[in-house]
């Protein structure tokens, strides 16, 4: 029997429950959704997690999607899955956890007796190390981005090329390698020894199939690489950054965009304009290196010196 929360699984069984990780502000319980899909023969662990965000909703759309699909009758080993972790920001649909005014993705690994987020980070994090590997899907909040994967315990760690293997499996395409900050689980699980990868999928207001589907996909090729599920995995070349670019805007106004997502850019080439009100334009702005452009706010107004896009630079493949 293995049990995660409330959620218990003999061997070929699925069952789902709650984890219980404190109280609301007039004492009812919070208790997050959980699933432990247990297969009928021994393996692995792995451990799947998302809206640590409470606004980043395309892993709860892969968790909804994937977990029906897995049958534990052919699985080998163990899936744990946390639904919703940031369960006080996503009932408002916000990124932060309200309560405490926190980013969940900084409280890791936690503490049992600390802020309502330390806490829930505490009680995640604690199933977390449980597995032999970690899924923590996310995506870029509600800016458009490219569909990537996140490798965030930095190059000098002793898990690095297996977290950059588990992040090539995934296979989204595109791989951000760099040194994440502190709290996060993608850094947080490597310390403890458990190969932990961030999958960005996208990026949206709600959520957006096609990203979905390739989280979805992504979730399978681990499965099937890893030994859990039958099958073959074509292993495909991935695009790598190490870092980007970040681009405010020089003027308040309007933004026109010169790049798609995905794009390739070179220095010196445009990547968007300012307008006035009235279509004058105030101000364009070139890349300052050669790279990918990754990510850029949704909405067209701006302030001087706010945050326009991103170009991702220091490009290879592996």
């Amino acid at each position: 029997m293995t049990t995660l929360g409330t959620a218990n699984a003999a061997p070929g069984e699925t069952d789902t429950g709650r984890l219980e990780v404190g109280e609301t502000r007039d004492g009812s319980p919070v208790r997050l959704p959980v699933a432990v899909i247990n297969g009928a023969a021994d393996g692995k662990t792995l451990y799947v997690q998302a809206v640590s965000d409470g606004d980043e909703l395309n892993g709860l759309g892969v968790v909804n999607r994937v977990v029906p699909r897995i049958d534990p009758a052919e699985l080998s080993g163990t899936v744990l899955v946390v639904g919703i972790v940031n369960y006080h920001a996503f009932q408002v649909a916000e990124h932060r956890n309200p309560i405490d005014d926190t980013k969940m993705n900084r409280a890791y690994p936690g503490d049992e007796s600390g802020t309502t987020s330390e806490r829930i980070a505490a009680a995640t994090f604690e199933a977390a190390m449980r597995a032999d590997l970690i899924l923590d899907l996310h995506q870029g909040s509600t800016s458009r981005m490219i569909d990537e994967v996140r490798v965030r315990c930095g190059p000098r760690h002793r898990l690095h090329g297996d977290c950059l293997r588990l992040a090539k499996v995934f296979g989204c395409g595109y791989v951000l390698d760099q040194k994440g900050p502190d709290g996060q689980l993608a850094r947080a699980g490597p310390d403890e020894g458990v190969p932990t990868i961030d999958p960005e999928l996208g990026g949206c207001v709600g959520w957006d199939e096609e990203s979905i589907r390739k989280g979805v996909e992504g979730t399978f090729n681990v499965l099937r690489y890893y030994g859990f599920l039958d099958g073959d995995v074509e292993v495909e070349t991935q695009t790598r950054s190490r870092g980007f670019d970040q681009y405010a805007s020089p003027a308040g106004g309007l933004v026109r965009f010169k790049r798609e997502i995905g794009a390739e850019v070179s220095r010196g080439e445009d990547l968007f304009e300012v307008t006035d009100v009235f279509g004058t334009v105030k101000a364009n702005v070139t890349a300052d290196s050669d790279g990918i452009f990754w990510r850029s706010r949704r909405l067209p107004q701006v302030a001087s010196g706010e945050y326009v896009c991103s170009v991702a630079v220091d490009v290879d493949s592996y």
